[in-house]
């Protein structure tokens, strides 16, 4: 049974299978499918507002799905409109033009979320520039939470988001190992962050080009030759600018 179908007519007795799209059709419930992904099958729950949570898909996903949202969970199709683009988002690691339910976020950790999902694939992110993204420079604290509770990933992509110091950090979807896997997918190579956080590398210059740079940033030009800064304000100290895109702060 589709959602679509489920809103046509929530009106008269009802079957068992219209019971359950009457369900949808009136929020009490989410529907749900299973997806494959480089780290195993997930579900995928959606209701009317649009997608509300990605979990791994082991016994104990609609418990999980039950006690966060106070909805219960069915095995339905998505709308025809939304078929291709869930499958699409996971890959991408993007919502895109699909719709995402974040009702049950705060504003900020809404905020912090819609920050999240512009996180280029194959680059990192940390709390801090989170923080500073949604205009609470001091809050990378409460940014770190919000992200840890990131109802949709994969789709919002946490994964893509480290520790301030440049550690991986941890990960509410199955554990670092996940992290780390879902980022060698995106070949944004965790061994080698995590050998820039241990060398407290935060930022990299290039003083060809005069800016500097998110270690991960799409625009590092391969052949330049990079000097490597413990902050932000040493890079600037030396005379260079942040890269407009990655926009790198303190």
């Amino acid at each position: 049974m589709s959602i679509e179908s489920a809103l046509s007519d929530l009106t008269g007795p009802l079957p068992s299978g219209v019971a359950e799209g009457a369900a949808l059709g009136a929020g009490v419930a989410d529907g749900y499918d299973l997806h494959e992904t480089v780290i195993g099958d997930v579900m995928v729950a959606f209701n009317t507002v649009g997608v509300s949570s990605v979990d791994l898909a082991d016994g104990g996903f609609e418990e999980r799905h039950r006690s966060r949202f106070g909805r219960s969970l069915i095995r339905a199709e998505a709308p025809s409109a939304w078929a291709g683009a869930i499958p699409a988002a996971l890959e991408a690691g993007t919502p895109g033009k699909l719709p995402i339910d974040l009702r049950a976020a705060t504003p900020f950790q809404a905020e912090v979320l819609r920050a999240t999902a512009a996180i280029p694939k194959g680059e990192v992110r940390p709390y801090a520039w989170l923080a500073a993204e949604v205009r609470r420079p001091k809050a990378a604290r409460a940014a770190g939470s919000a992200v840890a509770a990131n109802p949709i990933p994969l789709i919002i992509p946490c994964h893509r988001v480290v520790r301030s110091d440049g550690r991986l950090g941890g990960y509410s979807l199955g554990g670092p190992h996940h992290k780390r896997r879902l980022l060698e997918s995106e070949e944004a190579n965790p061994d080698w962050l995590e050998g820039l956080a241990s060398r407290r590398v935060r930022v990299r210059g290039d003083a060809s080009a005069g800016t500097f740079h998110h270690p991960t940033c799409r625009l590092i030009r391969r052949s330049a030759a990079f000097v490597d800064f413990g902050s932000v304000a040493e890079a600037r100290e030396a005379g260079l600018k942040p890269c407009r895109a990655c926009r790198p702060r303190e």
